[in-house]
């Protein structure tokens, strides 16, 4: 049967099997047989009894059937895998912990008596937590529980309130330690370091997009968001100015601290002897004692004489909250970026770091353990399953000859390659909207890479050429931003029944719809910038 039939009859039998609600992992395994079949042995269709007598069914464990094991095997048996279910354990114990709670808190504290202050609190919340874990599902339902109630009863917008809760808490998809970007890292061969740092910017930037929106549309319409009632104890705002560059003292010394210790010990030591042909540690010199012990005096002096000691134990009190997730942060991105460990060993530094704060906060339990790795069990399995029948269905139909079909099709329909792009964007924005990015990832991304790989590098955004080093790394951001879109694309967003999961009874589906509206548009501007200006992520890598 020739690719073109098994390509159209494969698009339907996909469409019709996740209307009947079949599981992608099932379906994608269903079909990745089907495909086979039609292309190596099509006899088996209008005359079964012939098994046994054709390419696949008589020569098991050899030519097609042989090749795809190895790809799902391959796959599965990568060592970066590990690394999901520890980023999902690390997130379900922050969830169960008191941890996020703390944070919110002290967050509140410092914007309280700004418009829109607990919608912002909410974003930089949700970008902290997103540079924590990477998890999505965890951040949206964890920010219904603690902020949707106190916005709504403060009387935000209710349309405001749902709309910010959910494009927040996916932000996971875009800030690292992104799941999303370490899977299509996997799949595609490209350096997860470089995803990561490539996202940084476009990720905080569609953050900054969303806050920014919250203060331009809360000060136009000051109803949406409320001023809270005053609090005696809140101290006014030069005072709180003052508070706040106290704490950032305190993290400062904290840190320069930290720097100081390591500096000291490496030159005890003597393990920062230079030697040739060998990389000096980084900030492990002997040069480096001096100058992290005359920046922690700085800090000191700004705590004890500039601020004072009253001032600096209150912004202490005030500000605590942030310093576990911090830490967490420091402890995850730091090794990656400091060359200390690997994504998984940092994902399994993260999930350490959790706990002994959550020991050391006297928090931690057998329930607490027990309920995070029953959450993770489900979660990864979920994610094993449809990568298993993905993986299945894409190498069948790159087997097939598939990816090569739609690439010329593609390639040879006259379009300029910005056309070509643009068109791809609106197939992932329509896939994300029906289906997991799992299965997008896994069968989607293997035929369109391949075919920008092809496109002249030159014409690929308005603003400023692309490196080719970064093309394939450049295409997982863009990619990745797309799925931040499907994540409130109806019918099937899965950030509205997230939410719907913890919302109070009177919030509909329709309702969480109706919010998404907004946040929809902004990120839809924030894929477009990335789509013209190639060049942004390049600004951490080079």
């Amino acid at each position: 049967m020739d690719i073109a039939t098994i390509s159209l009859v494969l698009l339907i039998a996909l469409m019709l099997l996740l209307a009947i609600g079949m599981p992608l992992g099932f379906a994608s395994a269903i079909l990745a047989v089907l495909v086979l079949v039609m292309r190596f042995e099509p006899e088996l269709l209008l005359a079964p009894w012939t098994f046994g007598e054709g390419m696949l069914t008589g020569r098991f464990g050899s030519g097609p059937l042989n090749i795809l094991a190895q790809k799902v095997y391959g796959t599965l048996t990568s060592y970066v895998l590990i690394s999901i279910p520890l980023f999902i354990f690390m997130a379900a114990l922050l969830e169960r912990s008191g941890i996020a709670k703390d944070m919110y808190d002290s967050l509140n504290v410092w914007l309280s008596r700004t418009r829109g202050g607990i919608a912002i609190v909410t974003s930089i919340m949700a970008v902290i937590m997103a540079a924590m874990s990477g998890i999505i599902g965890g951040e949206v339902v964890l920010l219904g529980l603690i902020a949707l109630p106190q916005m709504l009863r403060l009387g935000y917008d209710q349309n405001l309130a749902i709309g910010t809760i959910c494009a927040s808490g996916s932000l996971g998809t875009m800030i690292p330690p992104s799941i999303v970007l370490i899977i299509y890292g996997l799949i595609t061969e490209t350096s997860i370091v470089a995803l990561f740092t490539a996202a940084f910017v476009p990720g905080f930037m569609l953050a900054s997009f969303i806050i920014t929106y919250i203060v331009i549309r809360t000060q136009l319409n000051p109803s949406l968001a409320p001023l809270p009632p005053a609090d005696p104890n809140d101290p006014p705002t030069p005072e709180k100015t003052k508070l706040f560059f106290a704490f950032l003292s305190i993290l400062g010394a904290g840190f320069t601290a930290a720097l100081f210790l390591r500096a000291a010990f490496f030159t005890l030591t003597g393990q920062n002897e230079v030697r040739e042909g060998v990389d000096p540690i980084a900030l492990g010199q002997p040069e480096h004692v001096w100058q992290t012990g005359i920046a922690l005096a700085i800090f000191l002096g700004l705590i004890f004489f500039a601020f004072g000691r009253t001032r600096s134990a209150r912004a202490w009190g005030m500000g605590k909250g942030l310093v576990a997730p911090i830490v967490v942060i420091g402890v995850v991105m730091g090794s990656i970026y400091g060359g200390i460990s690997g994504i998984t060993e940092a994902a399994a530094m993260g999930v350490v770091a959790v706990f002994l704060l959550s020991v050391f906060r006297g928090e931690a339990s057998f329930d607490l353990v027990w309920d995070s790795l029953m959450r993770t069990l489900k979660s990864t399995g979920t994610i094993i399953w449809v990568t298993i029948g993905a993986a299945a269905l894409a190498g069948a139909y790159t087997i097939a000859g598939g990816p090569t079909y739609v690439a010329n099709l593609i390639v040879q329909s006259d379009l300029p390659t910005m056309g070509i792009l643009l068109v791809m964007m609106l197939i992932l924005l329509i896939m994300g909207a029906f289906m997991d990015w799992v299965g997008i990832v896994l069968l989607i991304i293997p035929v369109f890479l391949p075919i920008v790989q092809r496109l002249p590098i030159e014409e690929i955004g308005v603003f400023g050429t692309l490196d080719p080093r970064y093309l394939s790394v450049w295409f997982g951001v863009l990619f990745c931003m797309n799925m931040q879109v499907s994540f409130l694309s109806p019918p099937f967003g899965p950030a509205a029944f997230y939410l719907k999961s913890v919302a109070p009874p009177h919030i509909s589906l329709t309702d969480i719809f109706r919010g998404f509206l907004p946040f929809i548009g902004i990120q839809i501007c924030a894929l477009s910038v990335l789509l013209l200006w190639p060049p942004i992520i390049e600004v951490l890598l080079d």
